[in-house]
């Protein structure tokens, strides 16, 4: 798949600190005068040759004379015994107050503070009390698997063909009874696909697949396996911990930690291969590091729960092959992600709430080329006859402001404040048209009766 912005994680497809000034170096103190005083008066018979120590000659010499300085290391050799002696007195007066030294009375009795015990949180099934990312990691492991894509290459050589193993990714157990929720690229294209729970290999079935959010569910034989503990993606706030699981570069059962970057991301990249535009909306950023093959892997809270589907990863490279973490990954929320998995399942395809509007993002530069009255939105350039927007009296040259509680700046935000609904809520859509400013009720319908 070719990238535009963001890669997609499967295989197949400082202000630097101010440096320290070093302190300006002390002036080397000029040398010491040395004045000799003698207790009385001698005869002046002049000075006495240095004594050279050679052996040499026998006549009186006169020793040279010096001058006794402290070096800087002599100063610190002291301070540091100083401070050792004064450290032993001390450390011997506490053992005495103590009562330690026998024989000797201490002053008062002296009762130390308990030491806090170290926070753990309990998660594994047998109750075993471990750190965070242990509980986490052992509850959540066995609900992630390894995805192994398998298609026919053929020899141009020889002309013989081979199954071969194309790619790989990573899903999550979402049902005892073998459902498993990744994403419409990890097996798009597949014609054969294999799934590794903990170390069994079990043929997959794909039961169905949804290009427009990249979602996709498979299907293994058997029952009982470990489904995860779904969580929600309402109440996510920035910062909080999340861990992310799954096959990096085939490397199952890899667990990266870290925290939520941002919230409510939103992006359309076109999918080459199925000729459709996906649009992701509302991702969760994360920077747990996220890299090619744990697209479709679990991203989880402190409590082991799934918040969210890896799906998106921002590399510094810009293409599919070659891309790398840069700590800027990204998740399908887990609330949407089941409810389109939900639908899958039980329908073979899903249906999204529909708006019946197309859209161009206005700016400052477009709204000062059109004197528009407002200095960003979406302006809307087509209804669609008889749809939920044409029913609302939602007309051509509106620009659409806020839908619901959410801001719109650009097309992008449409989708996503769309996407936070279902079919058949009633949202409320500010805009403008000419000087005035208007709020329309819409019923949203549904992508599939288009």
């Amino acid at each position: 798949m070719s990238p535009e912005k963001f890669e997609t994680g499967d295989d197949s497809r400082a202000e630097q600190p101010v440096p320290e000034t070093d302190p300006a170096p002390v002036a080397a103190s000029a040398p010491h005068e040395q004045t000799v005083w003698s207790a009385e008066p001698v005869a002046d018979e002049g000075p006495l040759p240095v004594c050279d120590y050679t052996g040499e000659s026998e006549a009186p010499c006169e020793e040279p004379a010096t001058v006794r300085r402290w070096s800087s290391a002599a100063v610190i050799t002291g301070a540091v015994l100083g401070a050792v002696a004064g450290g032993v007195f001390m450390a011997a007066a506490v053992l005495w107050a103590l009562g330690a030294i026998p024989g000797i009375t201490p002053l008062r009795s002296v009762t130390s503070a308990p030491r806090a015990a170290t926070t753990t949180v309990t998660l594994s099934p047998e109750g075993v009390a471990l750190d965070v990312p242990e509980a986490v990691a052992s509850k959540v492991v066995p609900s992630v698997v390894n995805i192994t894509i398998k298609q026919t290459q053929t020899n141009r050589f020889t002309g013989e063909s081979r199954v071969v193993e194309a790619g790989n990714g990573s899903g999550v157990i979402i049902r005892e009874n073998g459902y498993i929720l990744t994403n419409n690229h990890v097996v798009e294209g597949a014609e054969g696909v294999v799934v590794t729970v903990g170390v069994e290999d079990k043929v997959a079935r794909v039961v169905a697949t949804d290009p427009t959010t990249d979602l996709a569910v498979l299907k293994i034989e058997g029952s009982g396996y470990p489904a995860i503990d779904i969580g929600s993606s309402r109440n996510l706030r920035v910062g909080q911990f999340v861990m992310a699981v799954g096959s990096p570069f085939g490397l199952e059962k890899t667990v990266t930690s870290g925290i939520i970057s941002a919230l409510q991301r939103s992006e359309q990249i076109a999918q080459e291969q199925s000729n459709s535009v996906t649009t992701y909306s509302n991702l969760i950023q994360t920077d747990a590091a996220i890299n090619p093959g744990n697209s479709g892997g679990a991203l989880v809270d402190a409590e082991g729960r799934l918040v969210g589907i890896n799906t998106l990863i921002q590399s510094p490279l810009g293409e599919v092959g070659v891309a790398q973490s840069a700590g800027i990954g990204f998740a399908i929320p887990v609330d949407f992600a089941v409810f389109i998995a939900d639908q899958l399942i039980s329908d073979g395809k899903a249906s999204h709430p529909f708006l019946g509007v197309s859209t161009q993002p206005v700016d400052e530069t477009v709204a000062a080329q059109f004197q528009l009255p407002v200095k960003s939105g979406a302006l809307v350039v087509f209804v669609r006859p008889n749809g939920p927007a044409d029913t609302a009296k939602i007309k051509r040259g509106d620009i659409i402001t806020k839908i619901d509680e959410t801001p719109i700046t650009g097309v992008a935000d449409v989708f996503a404040a769309i996407r936070l609904h279902k079919i058949g809520d009633t949202v409320p859509v500010e805009l403008v048209r000419a000087d005035q400013k208007l709020t329309l009720e819409v019923t949203l319908g549904s992508d599939a009766s288009r």
